[in-house]
């Protein structure tokens, strides 16, 4: 091992990696994006948001986000769900499961297991043809460059670009409902947030393509 690098040299060449990461992921948004926001806004049932490890933190969070933003969702842990937490799910509910390998046991046996409850399984994976794509009703292709992950291997980048692919959907699925900054406040009371004064302007409202439709295939 040498000691070449300058500690910000790597720190920056760090960021920008990840930030390049997401700048790509954008230029390859596509319609499965749009199904999925459709999916989300016409579901009359529960959102239930699964991961493990790295991709379970993304969940967590991806489940807030969408909560914070008017479509309230759950974390569902999938080696839980393997434990009984699954009977929770109903075919009216939808599951979002987060895998970028898409080969994780607990977390393909989880969408089985949704399926065979009727809910609607949309995965976001780095492979169209892993397990967990194939037992999914639709799947997000994310994916980024191997150096926006630290040598390649610790999920990094990845998470990055799977929060922000998540924070899009929230986005458009708020515009789409029509979700107030007044409806936020009220389930946001707390913290410098809560305690704003003046609200901005409400996001303009956001029309989903026809084609789009209001479930899956």
């Amino acid at each position: 091992m040498t000691v070449d690098d300058d500690v910000l040299t790597v720190a920056r060449a760090r960021l920008l990696s990840e930030a390049d990461g997401i700048h790509r992921l954008a230029d390859r948004l596509d319609e499965t994006f749009e199904q999925a926001a459709a999916a989300l806004l016409g579901c009359t049932g529960k959102v239930f948001v699964g991961g493990s490890g790295t991709s379970g933190a993304v969940a967590r969070r991806m489940a807030h986000v969408l909560s914070v933003t008017g479509t309230p969702a759950l974390f569902l842990a999938p080696m839980d769900s393997l434990h009984g937490a699954s009977g929770a799910i109903t075919d009216e509910d939808l599951m979002l499961l987060v895998s970028h390998g898409g080969s994780s046991h607990e977390v393909v046996e989880t969408a089985g297991i949704a399926r065979a409850h009727g809910a609607q399984v949309v995965a976001m994976t780095g492979r169209t043809d892993s397990d967990l794509a194939r037992r999914a009703d639709l799947t997000l292709l994310v994916t980024v460059p191997s150096q926006a992950d630290i040598g390649g291997v610790i999920a990094t980048g990845i998470t990055l670009a799977q929060s922000a692919y998540g924070d899009a959907l929230a986005e458009v699925v708020m515009r789409a409902r029509g979700y107030t900054w007044e409806q936020f406040m009220r389930t946001h009371p707390a913290g410098a947030v809560g305690m704003r004064e003046e609200l901005p302007e409400d996001l303009p409202l956001l029309r989903l393509p026809a084609r789009a439709g209001g479930g899956l295939p």
